[in-house]
């Protein structure tokens, strides 16, 4: 029985593995559809992978980390070949979410981002901090090999720590909430929803393609998707809002248009984690405030249910009443 369960769990881990190794590729190659350049070095205004490490240890547990260390194994050979500062770069990139992953473990982190401290857990521990790791192993090793100055570290260690941390705020929470998704949906709002995605549809491009400094309309719409529909409704509406803007940012058209690149950067990395953070601790604070509501709803539901018992000569129980009880021995 031992041996047979020792060999499922292996074969379990065997399969985790490549599965998780292809998400990680894959997403980095979607990651690096649109760039940046940062005082010479290219960088991605949201790099997908960490988020997609992030999420993986989480649903899967840290036996799945073999799994990210092979698929950036495969990005880097991708790009450059093997050298000792690339095993660096891999280090780093699968040290960053494996930490990650223990600071939320240690904080307590829910993984339906119920409540207000998960939400809070997941920005400040999971990507501002753990985050530092790849970004300084990144730049440091940039540094080390000549590939960029002095003068440009500080620009290129913050696009690559704000890149990693996008990636965990904008993708971790999506997987985390598909995650979680059961059939049949629920089909209670399901034209609100289809208003609400329409509406996102045609405004987010126009404000992210607008010369007019729109980007401000996309705050109302996750204000309403996050009222209406929670982490769903405010997470899937950031993703798209991030993705047009990036997409217009790397174009350097509408508020893009006439910045230089690290202005271009310096304001797509602001509007995208202040629409990160907007959606995932206002749908955190929503979650939360349904749940207690609901608990106080079932708290009094049964509080009348026990003054019902009582007003009709019983206790909750089914035993009569201590002075009911003193009359009928009186009585006797």
């Amino acid at each position: 029985m031992v041996g047979s369960r020792d060999l499922r769990s292996r074969a379990v881990v065997a399969l985790q593995t490549p599965a998780v190794a292809a998400c990680y590729y894959v997403s980095a190659q979607l990651g690096l559809l649109r760039e940046l350049v940062v005082e010479g070095a290219v960088v991605t205004p949201i790099w997908p992978p960490t988020g997609v490490s992030v999420a993986c240890l989480l649903i899967l547990g840290l036996r799945c980390w073999p799994g990210i260390a092979l698929g950036a194994f495969l990005v880097i050979l991708s790009l450059t070949s093997l050298t000792p500062s690339t095993l660096c770069v891999l280090a780093g990139n699968t040290a960053a979410p494996v930490v990650g992953c223990l600071l939320l473990r240690r904080a307590g982190f829910r993984t339906d981002l119920a409540r207000l401290r998960d939400g809070l857990a997941l920005v400040f521990l999971g990507a501002f901090t753990a985050m530092l790791i790849s970004s300084t192993t990144g730049a440091g090793t940039l540094i080390a090999t000549d590939k960029i100055e002095w003068p440009g570290f500080w620009a290129v260690w913050l696009a690559w720590w704000v890149g990693d941390a996008m990636g965990v705020l904008i993708v971790t929470p999506v997987l985390l909430l598909l995650s979680r998704v059961r059939l049949p949906l629920p089909t209670s709002r399901w034209k609100e929803a289809m208003g609400l995605a329409v509406i996102a549809c045609c405004l987010v491009p126009l404000a992210a393609h607008s010369s007019v400094s729109l980007l401000f309309l996309v705050y109302p719409l996750l204000i309403w998707a996050a009222l209406r529909f929670q982490l769903a409704g405010s997470l899937l509406c950031a993703l798209f809002a991030s993705v047009m803007t990036t997409v217009a940012a790397t174009d350097r058209v509408g508020p893009f248009e006439r910045l230089s690149r690290v202005e271009v950067m310096m304001k797509l990395q602001a509007f995208n984690g202040a629409m990160a953070l907007t959606a995932l601790i206002l749908s955190a604070v929503i979650t939360e405030q349904i749940h207690t509501r609901r608990s106080v709803e079932r708290a009094c539901q049964e509080l009348v249910e026990v003054l019902e018992h009582l007003t009709a000569g019983e206790t909750a129980d089914g035993r009569l009443p201590l002075e009911e009880g003193g009359r009928g021995r009186r009585e006797e």
